[in-house]
């Protein structure tokens, strides 16, 4: 296969999978929001239940859109993989949101208000973003699905 076809393929993928994302992460952002401003929960407490509520969306259309032809493992496994990988990035998003909202206090003098916090809430999303890709791309959905023969008729 030529490196032009291999490019076209992966930019396909990476369009569906940031379709996908986009889904995801105005799911998170909504939810997070709704947890710490309407509801008063404390940041990283929001940050980890918003990705856990996104995550549902996220299963499913990487596992029947995006990554439809690709993965070799049984759905147990794959199940297993996805979740373990996305509690690896819900640590990793909740952990650069901590630091991020510390970091944002220390430069601010004070606590950072919503604005401030929702840009951290982003930047740790776009990082996570491109983890997440990377690990559902080798590791999860990795190799090509066995085609099915039809059936006899």
């Amino acid at each position: 296969m030529s490196r032009r076809i291999r490019y076209r393929r992966l930019a396909g993928l990476g369009a569906r999978f940031l379709t996908v994302g986009a889904i995801s992460t105005i799911i998170e952002i909504a939810v997070f929001n709704l947890l710490f401003l309407a509801l008063g929960w404390d940041v990283v407490a929001a940050k980890v239940v918003a990705s856990l509520v996104a995550l549902v969306n996220a299963y499913f259309g990487n596992r029947e859109w995006t990554f439809r032809s690709r993965g070799k493992h049984g759905r147990t496994t794959e199940v297993a993989l996805f979740l373990v990988t996305n509690a690896a990035c819900t640590v990793l998003g909740a952990a650069l949101v901590w630091v991020g909202v510390a970091v944002a206090e220390v430069l601010l003098g004070r606590a950072p208000g919503a604005i401030a916090v929702n840009v951290v809430n982003l930047a740790s999303i776009a990082i996570v973003v491109l983890v997440r890709f990377v690990l559902y791309h080798f590791v999860v959905f990795r190799g090509q699905r066995a085609v099915r023969d039809p059936a006899p008729q």
